[in-house]
């Protein structure tokens, strides 16, 4: 997998999906969701580099990505 960077929305969402799949997205505080996000592997960005409006759609994405399989 290439590098992650916080302009890689999708493909931070799918990841996100992958690994914590039994998560309602949208209970996810921004505060745990960049953490999870800087936890990812493969992700190799600047952690300063987030800002309230990447993570939230990050976040939509994710919840596109969960809300298809309920």
């Amino acid at each position: 997998m290439p590098s992650l960077t916080w302009d890689d929305t999708e493909d931070i969402a799918l990841a996100l999906y992958e690994k914590f799949g039994d998560v309602d997205p949208l209970t996810v505080r921004f505060t745990d969701l960049h953490k999870w996000i800087t936890e990812l592997s493969g992700f190799d960005d600047d952690p300063q580099g987030s800002t309230e409006g990447k993570l939230e759609a990050i976040q939509m994405a994710w919840y596109e990505e969960w809300n298809e399989d309920r």
